[in-house]
């Protein structure tokens, strides 16, 4: 982890002398933040309805907070209800050629970015990047897509939305509670109160640095819902096979892996693989949407199943070995929960339906 992340979310020693030196740009960065804000609230700046509604899933921090699993749940359970989705995304660390971008089966993490290559693969779903995501959409609707799901963009305020999930990671929350650079927060914890839902990744814990922040009468009737990430099952990245994960320990005779993570908390997978009783004897981080090469490898063992992300794995296909497996994880609700995401999506349903 960074030195700054430390001193976001551990309270580290630094923070005695970085916070003071970064509160200044915080506060420049809140003051360009409002006044865009206003400037789209009063009509200086114009946003665009467009004519197929959008739910928009972000976060008001920085770093994977498990946004992908929640737009991955939504694709399938709007085309569940009848629609056809489309995803689009930023498409971080993407070099395509021009934008709008469609993804294809034949797309690149080069050029798309990772996460929407994973979830073109995942879902099957049309994903067009760009930072442009009005245009994005638009070629999605051109495509056949009835309702837009945007991966990302809670502060993309141009695009207007019919319903905003934020996600929180229930961990980390909000870390020192600061605006960026001082802090991790893209949005103060006000932001949560004009969303629709709420959705904390994984029992939000008591943070040593910063609360679950209150419920103010304004938020009084905003859900808030708690989500876990499961695994089942280890897939192969170079034959695409799958195993549970029960399955691949009888298959290696033991549970012993090196792993690696590229993710925005890049721990929490490797609590994962230690919850589902796979042993890690080497394991290490990378910076979220790490550009992978051979060479980041060279430290591990040949012999030893290396796992990696679903994410990661998208990166390293081209080069990988017999015995590299990711693991797939998967949005997961209690039934009361499943039932209030359908009840906030619902009108949408109506509103693509021929009067």
């Amino acid at each position: 982890m960074r030195l700054i992340e430390k001193v976001w979310f551990q309270g580290h020693k630094a923070k005695w002398l970085l916070i003071p030196l970064l509160l200044p740009l915080s506060f420049l960065f809140w003051l360009i933040s409002k006044l865009r804000r206003i400037g789209f609230t009063i009509g200086l700046s114009k946003s665009v309805k467009l004519n197929k509604p959008v739910i928009v899933v972000g976060n008001i921090g920085v770093g994977g907070n498990g946004k992908t699993p929640v737009v991955i749940y939504l694709v399938e359970l709007t085309r569940s209800l009848g629609l056809t989705p489309g995803v689009i995304s930023r498409g971080y660390g993407g070099q395509a050629a021009h934008y709008p971008y469609l993804v294809t089966e034949h797309s690149t993490p080069v050029e798309a970015g990772d996460e929407p290559v994973l979830i073109n693969k995942r879902c099957q779903v049309p994903v067009a990047v760009g930072s442009d995501r009005i245009a994005s959409a638009e070629l999605l609707i051109s495509q056949g897509c009835d309702i837009i799901i945007s991966d990302d963009g809670l502060q993309h305020y141009r695009l207007q939305r019919d319903l905003e999930l934020i996600i929180v990671d229930g961990k980390r929350l909000f870390g020192n509670g600061l605006l960026l650079p001082a802090g991790p927060l893209r949005e103060g914890k006000w932001r949560l109160s004009h969303c629709d839902l709420v959705i904390y990744n994984g029992k939000a814990e008591q943070n040593k640095l910063t609360q679950k922040p209150t419920i103010s009468n304004k938020q009084a009737n905003i859900a808030s819902l708690h989500m876990s990430l499961t695994a089942t099952q280890l897939c192969n990245l170079a034959t695409q096979k799958k195993l549970s994960i029960v399955d691949f320990i009888k298959l290696h005779g033991k549970s012993d892996v090196n792993a690696i993570a590229g993710i925005g908390a890049p721990q929490r997978f490797f609590d994962t693989l230690n919850a589902n009783k796979i042993t890690i004897i080497k394991q290490k981080s990378f910076v979220d949407h790490h550009s992978f090469t051979v060479t980041d490898f060279s430290e591990f063992n040949d012999k030893t199943p290396l796992l990696m992300t679903e994410k990661d794995a998208v990166k390293c296909q081209a080069f990988c070995k017999n015995n590299w497996w990711y693991l797939p994880v998967d949005a997961e609700f209690s039934d009361i929960e499943k039932q209030m995401i359908t009840d906030k999506i619902n009108p949408l349903v109506i509103q693509n339906t021929p009067s």
